[in-house]
């Protein structure tokens, strides 16, 4: 699907020959929309090129956070993190982009309607309600992400960003487009799921006959044939109600969230039963995917997966462009000629409890500093090279401490890490970066995993109806952070006596899900906002581990020089100066 989002964007750029800051008129000079009617493919470059705004790739935003630091100093998550983020430096900035998306995205909304794609009544009709669909739950996603990245408090209330429904053009009134409330903005993102859902297919899946047709359609005349067509497989990808559900799941759990709760009706029930919304369509607490923690790594998923389709764990995700060795390179240690990009902290590491479920710090652990990685949660060494891990493709040894006699220990070289560990999650280590023998491998980028949701559900559960709570549900947060431990391989043949120790606890309940959450969803993308929306202190130091003559010593690496009022981002300093939008407090 996305090689037509190619071929479809260069038609829109036909119409649009500079990238547009958000409120400039978006096709003035150009060639206008008056003959869109006849040309669907014309039109379809519209939606496309909110399909091609979408995340394509990692950002590594917890380089900013307490869970990694950059190998280079001058990156910019590094800059941000250590006092430099500022109204016109901001590297986690979404405005341009997303409001890119829902301009062309308007502008497919408003002739959707008056395109011919077939002329057979009931496809017409069919594609018309996909396309516009498919519009109502983009444009949702981006106002998310708006959001979650520009909401905040400004003049004694919380408010989001500009609301944008229409296509912006010159005759447009700027002065009178000002930030909307945050409870407006989620609003409208539920409305437009809302119409979503309404619109689109659970699934693109093709049908044997017309019992799977909706009614509205069959008594149009439509076939099997001329479904499948419109709303079978070869549209996988594409937004679904299954995708706008997971959508609304990430919304409501920023609105029912500590820091932006004041002025919202979104309640910690409503976050839970959205989510729910999303499990019970995917089995409940016994749907997670037995073999989804390393998703990542599966080469034999991976490599054989038909098109359009998800493994298990992936609820959504972008489509998977050929073999590369780009992720590698960033993140290798040097010895396999990587450039050690991201370097988890020691604050991370600490983060994984023992295989037997407690906490390090628990007086029940077990836990020695001596040999701090004996006996812990499999995760870390899944997602973490400690010293004297095995890595890529050849399972070679990697030596972080000092002392090792390897360019891979502690500020040897440029690209060593700065903090004793290098990221092995998101890799496939059957890529070889050897000069003499370089190969390359796919790579899955999900844009929702199950696993979030998951872990949404077990959030908003346990603040709403406690850990046993299932609030009318079938499941609590207390079963689905079980499963998900047992998925781990925390205290599997024992039980896991922490989890149990703690089910009558809301509080206790909260912090390990949270923990899970850092765990499980690190190095995607959350952990900078999770922090945020949970008002939580941004400003922890992030430490090290310097290993030398066996021993090992905590050290400072990097602080963290976070204001309380950087819980919100800040609006563009351009748009301010242009349009005169209310800047959030302290910026």
């Amino acid at each position: 699907m996305y090689k037509k989002i190619l071929f479809f964007v260069s038609v829109v750029l036909v119409f649009s020959s500079c990238e547009k800051e958000f409120l400039e008129p978006a096709i003035e000079n150009n060639r206008d929309l008056s003959d869109i009617q006849d040309e669907p493919g014309f039109a379809l470059g519209l939606l496309y090129n909110g399909y091609t705004r979408l995340p394509g790739g990692w950002s590594f935003s917890e380089m900013a956070t307490d869970d990694a630091v950059s190998s280079d100093e001058d990156n910019n998550y590094s800059n941000m993190a250590t006092g430099q983020w500022a109204e016109n430096f901001n590297p986690v900035d979404q405005w341009q982009n997303s409001f890119a998306a829902i301009q062309y995205l308007n502008l497919m909304l408003s002739k959707a309607d008056t395109v011919t794609y077939a002329e057979n009544p009931a496809v017409n009709q069919m594609f018309k309600d996909r396309t516009k669909g498919e519009v109502y739950g983009l444009r949702a996603y981006f106002m998310h992400r708006l959001l979650q990245a520009h909401g905040g408090m400004a003049g004694g209330q919380l408010l989001g960003v500009p609301i944008m429904l229409e296509p912006q053009d010159a005759s447009t009134d700027f002065s009178s487009l000002q930030r909307a409330t945050f409870e407006e903005g989620i609003q409208q993102i539920y409305s437009d799921i809302e119409k979503a859902i309404e619109l689109l297919p659970l699934d693109y899946e093709d049908i044997g006959n017309q019992d799977g047709i909706p009614a509205k359609y069959v008594n149009m005349g439509a076939g099997v044939n001329d479904y499948n067509r419109v709303l079978g497989k070869t549209n996988r990808l594409r937004m679904t109600e299954r995708v706008a559900l997971g959508i609304r799941s990430r919304a409501a759990l920023l609105a029912a969230s500590p820091a932006f709760n004041q002025g919202t009706s979104t309640t910690w029930a409503d976050a839970a039963n959205y989510a729910a919304d999303v499990l019970d369509r995917n089995g409940g607490d016994g749907g997670l995917d037995p073999d989804g923690l390393t998703w990542y790594n599966d080469g034999g998923v991976i490599d054989n997966l038909a098109a359009g389709l998800n493994p298990p764990e992936i609820l959504w995700r972008a489509n998977m462009p050929g073999p590369s060795s780009t992720l590698e390179e960033q993140l290798y240690p040097p010895s396999l000629f990587g450039d050690g990009l991201v370097n988890p902290t020691q604050n991370l590491v600490n983060a994984f409890p023992m295989a037997n479920g407690y906490p390090i710090d628990h007086p029940d652990s077990g836990y020695d500093p001596a040999n701090p990685y004996v006996n812990r949660d499999p995760r870390l060494t899944a997602f973490i090279v400690v010293n004297g891990s095995q890595m890529g493709p050849f399972d070679e040894t990697i030596i972080t401490a000092v002392d090792g006699g390897t360019i891979d220990g502690l500020n040897i070289v440029e690209s060593s890490t700065r903090t004793g560990y290098y990221l092995r999650k998101l890799l496939r280590e059957d890529v070889n970066l050897d000069p003499q023998s370089v190969n390359q491998q796919r790579h899955i980028n999900p844009l929702i995993r199950y696993t979030e949701i998951y872990l949404n559900y077990a959030e908003a559960a346990n603040e709403a109806w406690g850990p046993m709570g299932t609030g009318g549900n079938s499941y609590s947060a207390y079963d689905v952070i079980r499963a998900i431990r047992e998925r781990a391989g925390l205290s599997a043949n024992g039980g896991d006596l922490y989890l149990e120790s703690i089910k009558g606890d809301q509080d206790a309940m909260r912090e390990l899900i949270r923990n899970e959450r850092r765990l499980e969803l690190s190095f995607e993308g959350f952990r900078f906002w999770d922090l945020r929306r949970w008002n939580e202190d941004l400003s922890e130091m992030a430490f090290g581990d310097r290993i030398e003559d066996g021993n090992h010593e905590v050290i400072s690496v990097e602080p963290r020089l976070y204001s309380d009022y950087m819980i919100y981002g800040p609006i563009p300093y351009s748009e301010v100066l242009k349009f005169g939008l209310i800047q959030n407090m302290g910026w």
